[in-house]
């Protein structure tokens, strides 16, 4: 879906961006130049970003507990 309609951004390209490395509203603001114009997408794209980065950070939790072998 369209979350920034003046500069054409879409809730998949905010999530991608989350995945290539932006950390908060700011860097993805400056990768995508969402809320740059009018800004009546800015709390839409926080919300977009606060949830992707939660799963992100469940996500990770979830790898880092060692994974345990038992020789056979």
């Amino acid at each position: 879906m369209y979350v920034c309609l003046c500069e054409g951004v879409t809730d998949g390209q905010i999530r991608e961006a989350i995945y290539e490395g932006c950390c908060n509203y700011r860097d993805v603001r400056a990768a995508l130049g969402v809320a740059s114009q009018c800004g009546k997408c800015a709390c839409l794209a926080k919300q977009v970003i606060r949830e992707t980065l939660s799963e992100v950070q469940s996500s990770q939790a979830v790898m880092t507990y060692p994974a345990t072998f038992v020789a056979a």
